[in-house]
């Protein structure tokens, strides 16, 4: 059987740089966009910004929508690409080779003011998507902006930093002058810590911070999900997105490999909105094996400090709540629970010195570490 006319889209064909580099499939970034008001693809002073280029997949199909949209205001399609392009799109690559591919996806030249490019206004071929090569700030072995290793990222001139401009200053604004009205993005995940293999630690909290500190109307990114538990380096993140009532907006996939087709991620990755002027619940989408559930809710619920995934257990969390009974909490400990490791098996008969322990396997006895000091040891 013959296909003609099949006309795949180059980026949905790029391989990934890295697992902590992830390309964005078009279809996953036109559902990100869909989040976003209808009127903004109207509005010919909306100002766009991806602080995390790689294939400029975000601003390109922002760029399909624009056209379209502001047809009417500008019915010129000549005039109204260079109003696009040069007011209303702005980009940050994470790398120099991200840069050339992301003007090449988005002004089909990987010069802005080259020979082939759609773009007429540019006077140097950066365009808006720029890269500036940035290095890292070393005190005691980190950077001081993004965490990373000194061992592993302080390599010379010749190999890419992996300083990403958007999270090494205090002032975002001061990159591009301006106000963005819409930040979106997919930033990358992690950086290696010089630690054992496969040790890293997120930076990509780091770009959603940053992005809130511009202060734009609309703010959409897909990040790992691993945010909602918390742990290392994502403890304030955490307590500070899901206290967050401009937060409207939150899609879940469990299984990265569902969003990213070929890539494993721990935990899945998530995509979100946050609408600074519009605070409320949050609807919340849990995409399994294709099919998906969706509840508004709040990110919260009452009393509770731990984010609850899926909204299937909501009901089930409320009624168990309604009882108003002692929390199972209160029963259970951390771990070494009185002093002793959670594999303790203890024996099977008491000698002097000894507590009775109770497990799955009945009786035992044990000594427990915090009487040392005070009764004698087992016999041997």
């Amino acid at each position: 059987m013959t296909i003609s006319n099949y006309n795949p889209d180059v980026i949905s064909c790029l391989a990934n740089l890295s697992s902590d580099e992830v390309f964005t499939p078009p279809n996953i970034v036109n559902q990100m966009l869909d989040l976003l008001p209808a009127e903004i693809w109207r509005d010919p002073n909306a100002t766009f910004l991806d602080p995390a280029c790689k294939t400029g997949v975000f601003l390109r199909e922002i760029a399909k929508r624009l056209l379209a949209g502001l047809e009417e205001a500008i019915p010129d399609r000549q005039a109204r690409i260079n109003h696009i392009f040069t007011k209303q799109l702005f980009g940050l690559a994470i790398t120099e080779i991200t840069a050339l591919l992301s003007r090449r996806s988005v002004y089909c030249s990987k010069s802005a003011n080259g020979k082939y490019s759609v773009v007429e206004g540019f006077s140097d071929e950066q365009g808006n998507i720029r890269y500036k090569r940035i290095e890292h700030t070393w005190q005691e072995g980190r950077c001081t902006w993004c965490g990373a290793s000194q061992s592993e990222y302080d390599r010379g001139p010749d190999l890419e930093s992996h300083a990403y401009e958007f999270i090494h200053t205090d002032n975002p604004k001061e990159i591009f002058n301006m106000q963005f009205d819409v930040i979106v993005g997919n930033p990358p995940y992690q950086l290696s810590d010089g630690g054992a293999k496969a040790s890293a630690i997120p930076i990509y909290q780091k770009f959603v911070e940053q992005a809130k500190k511009l202060n734009p109307r609309y703010l959409t990114m897909i990040i790992p999900s691993r945010w909602f538990t918390g742990g290392r380096a994502l403890d304030s993140f955490r307590k500070s997105m899901l206290n967050d009532h401009s937060l409207r907006i939150l899609v879940d996939f469990p299984d990265a490999a569902e969003c990213f087709p070929g890539i494993d991620l721990s935990g899945g990755v998530c995509y979100f909105l946050w609408d600074r002027d519009n605070k409320g619940l949050c609807k919340i989408t849990n995409i399994v094996e294709g099919n998906s559930s969706t509840l508004q809710r709040p990110l919260l619920e009452d009393g509770c400090d731990t984010f609850i995934r899926y909204n299937e257990a909501i009901q089930i969390f409320r009624k168990v709540r309604a009882f108003e009974e002692d929390s199972f909490s209160k029963l259970v400990s951390s771990q070494k629970p009185f002093g002793l490791r959670t594999y303790a098996k203890g024996r099977d008969h008491p000698f002097s010195g000894s507590v009775k322990m109770y497990g799955s396997t009945g009786v035992t006895y044990a000594f427990v570490c915090y009487l040392q000091s005070t009764l004698p040891p087992p016999p041997s």
